[in-house]
């Protein structure tokens, strides 16, 4: 019989990822970002010039390997993809004692 875990919707932390969270969070940002090229057709170094980083870090971004790219790196090319970003910060579920970070794509 095959024994089946439930994962807990983030992979990096089922793997033991110490900075779980936050590639979870840039995987998030780096899958827009490729969609949003894709829908427009934009070869690679079509998209790395508007987006001002080389043709072969974008390359890599979209290929799940961002750790030399940082959140904000990757907000600013959404925001030069014509994308508004918002940062909103609140308070911590009554429940948690650190806060969470999550991304949320309006339509």
């Amino acid at each position: 019989m095959i024994e089946i875990e439930e994962g807990s919707g983030n992979v990096y932390a089922d793997l033991g990822f110490a900075d779980a969270e936050e590639m979870m969070v840039k995987a998030q940002l780096a899958t827009k970002i490729g969609e949003i090229i894709k829908g427009r057709k934009w070869s690679q170094q079509r998209a790395a010039d508007v987006l001002g980083i080389p043709q072969s870090k974008l390359s890599k971004v979209l290929r799940g390997q961002f750790r030399g790219i940082s959140e904000a790196k990757m907000l600013d090319c959404l925001a030069r993809l014509g994308r508004d970003v918002q940062i909103v910060v609140g308070p911590a579920r009554r429940s948690a004692s650190v806060g969470h970070i999550a991304v949320v794509f309006a339509a």
